[in-house]
């Protein structure tokens, strides 16, 4: 063979085992914690190199951004770390606890430590200051190592992002409940939304749970009725994303993200395991609600789609619904130990999901957006971040079968270490409990259900606009 041939062959041969690791699958056996634990420690990694945080000159705790400096907003870092304290939780890879905790000290700010930062108010919705907050409450509530003694404690970060939040419900308009943005000045100022106040809830119900104190539990209660009220919540248990106060709450936007489902079906879970008796029984009804429509409208054929904008001929989801898988993973983890009798579902459905995941995955741990095609989809165009967290929060709750796991999150009473502090970032002592929705409030909010005909047009517009971005 002429030397020329040999290196033009050489040559061919050596690009076509470049294309082929390129294109190699990242190999897992579900059936093997070990091979679980192997490749989401790949996945978390490759998440990694998308923050740039702990480099020099860098600020600390988030995600490049936001647009045009980068794709992300500051609350999906705070989504981030808890999928890292979440990894960490299922598989024990504490690689990426430094930084989790540096970060999450680092952006609760003092000295009220509650999660909202100057550098952030022009795009600070209730949202996102909650966003980190639930990182904070998971931190407590896997005893994941507790900051330094002379720093904030993760019970009492989420507690101050609770303290702050609460004042802000606001009966002038819609009965109740409170705004997506927190700033007057920023667009959305004017939109109630489901997501604010299921993550409000969200919280307020762990808290309930882990410092077995009613008056947060009165709270979730408060909100998860506001929710049921409005209508963002029907009776078949379509979860709309909001409405806008000039409307009364009325302009329903049919949407159905996951990420509100989500939030909603982990804290009506919350609630059932905290509750006994007639309360247990009204919240066991709306986890089998949530859950039977959570399963139908996301998980067709056992893989999770994000249907409002993962259509089957073009993706239309932005930045922030890139991550919203993970967030459904995480959450129907949890729900299945706090209420067992969701158990088998849940388990049989985020395991089909998950083999939907993986076969999106490359095999250096670049996952795909689209997890029912059987391959990578090289959708990179909102920032891979959001596909990492999804891939990593599903292969870390494949490991839910371990006795720490099964055990539940934990409270102040079974083995939680984080310290508290019920006045955190509050000036004034603690928070009264909530008044009870009335029924002239039901009524004022009452006329809602019939004034659905004008959402579509504005669901479309709405589409246009993304969630999140301000």
């Amino acid at each position: 063979m002429a030397p020329t041939t040999t290196v033009l062959l050489g040559a061919l041969l050596l690009a076509s085992s470049s294309v082929n690791a390129q294109q190699a699958k990242l190999q897992v056996n579900l059936n093997s914690a070990e091979s679980i634990k192997s490749a989401a420690k790949i996945v978390a990694k490759n998440l990694y190199s998308y923050y740039h945080g702990n480099e020099p000159g860098q600020t600390p705790g988030i995600l490049p951004g936001p647009p045009p400096g980068g794709p992300y907003y500051w609350w999906q870092a705070g989504a981030m770390w808890g999928t890292y304290i979440d990894y960490w939780f299922y598989t024990g890879d504490d690689t990426y606890n430094a930084e989790t905790t540096r970060s999450l000290l680092f952006q609760a700010e003092p000295p009220a430590n509650a999660y909202m930062p100057k550098n952030w108010t022009a795009s600070l919705g209730n949202d996102d200051q909650g966003f980190w907050g639930m990182a904070a409450m998971l931190a407590a509530e896997v005893n994941f190592p507790n900051p330094p003694k002379d720093q904030p404690q993760w019970l009492a970060l989420a507690q101050a992002v609770f303290n702050t939040q609460a004042p802000r419900w606001e009966t002038e308009y819609c009965a109740g409940g409170l705004r997506w943005q927190v700033v007057s000045t920023n667009g959305g100022y004017d939109y109630k939304n489901t997501i604010a106040n299921a993550v409000f809830m969200n919280i307020a119900a762990r808290l309930a749970r882990y410092t077995n104190n009613d008056t947060y539990a009165l709270w979730a209660t408060k909100a998860w009725d506001w929710i049921e009220a409005m209508g963002y919540v029907t009776d078949k248990y379509d979860v709309l994303d909001g409405a806008h106060i000039g409307h009364n709450c009325t302009d329903l936007n049919p949407v159905q993200f996951s990420a509100n489902a989500a939030m909603l079906i982990h804290a009506t879970a919350v609630m059932y395991n905290y509750t006994t008796g007639e309360t247990r029984a009204k919240w066991r009804r709306h986890v089998a609600g949530l859950l039977n429509h959570t399963i139908d409208h996301f998980f067709p054929e056992g893989i999770m789609v994000e249907r409002a904008c993962e259509l089957e001929d073009r993706v239309q989801c932005n930045t922030d619904q890139h991550s919203f898988k993970g967030y459904m993973h995480r959450a129907l983890a949890t729900v299945a130990v706090l209420a067992p009798f969701t158990y088998e579902t849940i388990t049989k459905t985020l395991r089909s999901s998950t083999e939907g995941c993986v076969s999106s995955c490359l095999a250096d741990g670049t996952c795909g957006f689209r997890w029912n095609t059987g391959e990578y989809d090289g959708d990179t165009a909102a920032g891979p971040a959001g596909q990492e967290m999804s891939a990593l929060a599903a292969l870390s709750t494949m490991l839910l079968e371990q006795e720490k796991v099964l055990k539940g999150p934990l409270t102040n009473t079974t083995g939680g270490t984080s310290q508290g502090d019920p006045n955190a970032g509050q000036k004034f002592e603690g928070v009264s409990p909530p008044r009870e929705i009335t029924a002239g409030d039901r009524a004022g909010a009452g006329i809602l259900t019939a004034v659905v005909l004008a959402s579509f047009l504005g669901s479309l517009v709405w589409m246009g606009m993304g969630w999140s971005e301000k």
